[in-house]
């Protein structure tokens, strides 16, 4: 077990990384706990697995302070967080309270944004019980919902006071689920980690079946980049935007589809080989190098099919994306295995080729790997 500690311009913080990371919960709230009361925000499919032993771990802290909500994409909005602060405000939570975020990206992204907003800002624990979330979403302090007119449109930058992950909590994953997450593990390896991706080409098949030691080292590399660019950029004003790749096209085709054929991580992945397509097409990166990227994706397990959606949806979609100014967008484009460019401008009629191309893309990969 590691404490990776992450250091922003707003705040500094530990996350608390390994097996056993759960068994210390309690003592890393009580350290934080101040005076006030201690709230657990999850899902109900969360505590249906990890309730009872969240509150076994926090029984010295907290007075069985639940609040559950819906963890589906689509109830990540407002009404949500109003529905969570009236509960918090009819329990008089004041400024002193400590908000316990146990789940993955959507629960920890509506207890994030409850935290920054609820009486101006209020202390949060993360507790990820999602890959994606261990290696990203709950570190960094992005956090906002949806509306639909787009993905995390309205959101708000809040460090929390702790991030605990422990690969334990995995287990309970779907497989799907967990594959899912793998896709963002990929993205850090091409845009600043070469190691990391060679690792994962090597080891993808035991990480697959959750072989803890070889989790435990992707995850922590995930973790160590994370807080490195977030200490540069907080507030993605510049660097931070490499942490984008694969998002651009991602977010477009899950808004495009309702937030309910993909998700979150198998989008990236449809984005990260798009936007691969789009770097070859700009003479950015090799064509070897591309089909490494994409024979790793597909090493993953199997994406769900593109929808057919036309070129100028796709462009009406990202033109909508919270990144685009004046409609357009600064594309991350990978230029080496460890290595992106950010703010690329890349012309429509590429975009379009390389939407055209990425079904085929796919499919050969597939046959490549499983030849």
């Amino acid at each position: 077990m590691k404490t990776i500690s992450v250091h922003t311009p707003s705040a500094s913080y530990p996350v608390v990384l390994g097996r056993g990371a759960l068994a210390r919960l309690g003592a890393t709230v009580e350290a934080l706990r101040r005076d006030g009361e201690v709230y657990l925000l999850s899902s109900r499919r969360v505590w249906r697995f990890w309730g009872r032993e969240l509150l076994r771990r926090l029984r010295h802290v907290t007075r069985n302070r639940v609040i559950l909500f819906d963890d589906r994409e689509t109830a990540k909005n407002l009404a949500t967080v109003e529905e969570i602060c009236r509960k918090l405000a009819k329990s008089r939570a004041d400024r002193q309270v400590l908000l316990i975020a146990a789940g993955g990206g959507v629960v920890g992204d509506v207890a994030g944004f409850i935290a920054a907003s609820y009486l101006r800002g209020v202390r949060i624990v993360h507790v990820p019980t999602t890959l994606v979330a261990q290696v990203d979403s709950a570190i960094g302090g992005k956090t906002g919902v949806d509306l639909p007119e787009g993905k995390n449109l309205v959101g708000a930058f809040h460090q929390p006071e702790a991030v605990v992950a422990d690969p334990v909590v995995l287990e309970t994953l779907s497989a799907r689920q967990f594959r899912s997450a793998l896709y963002e593990v990929i993205k850090y390896g091409v845009i600043g980690d070469a190691s990391l991706f060679r690792f994962l080409e090597r080891k993808m098949e035991r990480i697959v079946k959750m072989d803890y030691r070889a989790l435990e080292f992707m995850i922590e590399r995930c973790v160590r980049q994370k807080a490195r660019v977030v200490k540069l950029d907080e507030r993605e004003g510049g660097l931070r935007q490499v942490l984008n790749f694969g998002h651009t096209i991602g977010h477009a085709l899950e808004a495009l589809t309702g937030y309910s054929r993909f998700l979150h991580g198998e989008a990236v992945g449809w984005g990260m080989l798009g936007t691969t397509l789009i770097a070859v097409g700009l003479g950015r990166i090799d064509e070897g190098s591309a089909a490494r990227i994409a024979s790793l994706v597909v090493r993953c397990g199997e994406l769900p099919a593109l929808p057919s959606i036309s070129p100028a949806a796709l462009f009406s979609a990202i033109a909508g994306d919270k990144k685009a100014r004046n409609g357009r967008v600064g594309w991350v484009i990978p230029c080496r295995i460890g290595a992106a460019n950010i703010g690329v401008a890349v012309p429509d009629r590429l975009v379009e080729a390389a939407w055209r191309e990425l079904p085929h893309f796919y499919a050969h990969a597939h046959r490549e790997v499983t030849a």
